[in-house]
């Protein structure tokens, strides 16, 4: 039985992301707009595709090299393979990691699936994200924020209207974090007809998504300093060696808090 607080009617972005990477926890309603996206932008899934890695790429990278052991994955999605407290623990076993999202199917899912490691811990906040006060109150039940942060931020800043409060709230929650956090952002991206096209078929949908320039994208990092290779298309960050994947329509970067 359904869950009574899981909306089956109206479409939800875990839920619809969740379908387009191949997954099965999605509604009928999930499934269409999935499809008419698709139609409208052929690469969708290839962008969602691009977004797992980078995250799996960013936080290895930040768990490993940078030595981060406290994650805020703000925007969490439904729980896949290769989850932030998943690769941060296999690299640094008493990494803690708290998950935000306010999906009520989410919620299922992390209570069940998203265990720590022994020596690690794992928490779920649920809240929007564009309540960072609350996300910040909430995430100090698990995380020190005297210690060095890393934010995640993947496809999520696309769902607040307006970019002036977008770039209010990675200020908001940078403020929160000392000296030596780290942010990663990745988000969708007009630099193409297909792109533009499937965010008005998205709020046609019933689920606006709004898309920014890749300049938009850089102002997140301002007063930051970025790591290499800098602010690009999410799926040139750091590619496998030997490889040569096409620049999507998403971009993302990752960088240090001075």
């Amino acid at each position: 039985m359904t869950d009574p607080a899981i909306d089956v009617v109206h479409p939800s972005s875990a839920r619809v992301w969740n379908y387009l990477l191949g997954g099965k926890d999605n509604f009928a309603v999930d499934r269409e707009l999935g499809e008419a996206l698709r139609l409208a932008n052929p690469g969708i899934a290839a962008v969602a595709q691009a977004q797992r890695r980078f995250l799996r790429q960013a936080v290895t990278l930040l768990a490993g090299e940078m030595g981060v052991r406290q994650f805020l994955d703000i925007g969490t999605g439904l729980p896949t393979a290769d989850n932030t407290h998943e690769v941060a623990q296999r690299t640094a076993p008493d990494s803690r990691i708290v998950y935000v999202d306010n999906d009520p199917l989410v919620l299922s899912h992390a209570r069940a699936l998203l265990t720590s490691s022994a020596v690690g811990k794992t928490a779920y906040v649920d809240s929007n994200v564009e309540d960072p006060e609350r996300i910040l109150s909430e995430a100090a039940r698990t995380l020190d924020f005297s210690k060095p942060v890393a934010l995640t931020m993947i496809g999520i800043l696309g769902n607040v209207a307006d970019y002036g409060e977008a770039r209010s709230i990675v200020e908001r929650l940078l403020a929160a974090v000392p000296s030596g956090s780290y942010l990663a952002v990745s988000d969708g991206t007009s630099t193409s007809a297909q792109s533009v096209e499937s965010q008005r078929v998205a709020s046609e949908g019933g689920h606006p998504y709004n898309l920014r320039t890749p300049e938009e994208i850089a102002g997140y990092f301002d007063g930051l300093e970025l790591l290499e290779p800098g602010v690009v298309p999410t799926s040139l960050w750091r590619p496998e060696p030997g490889t040569q994947p096409a620049a999507l329509d998403v971009y993302c970067a990752v960088a240090s808090k001075p």
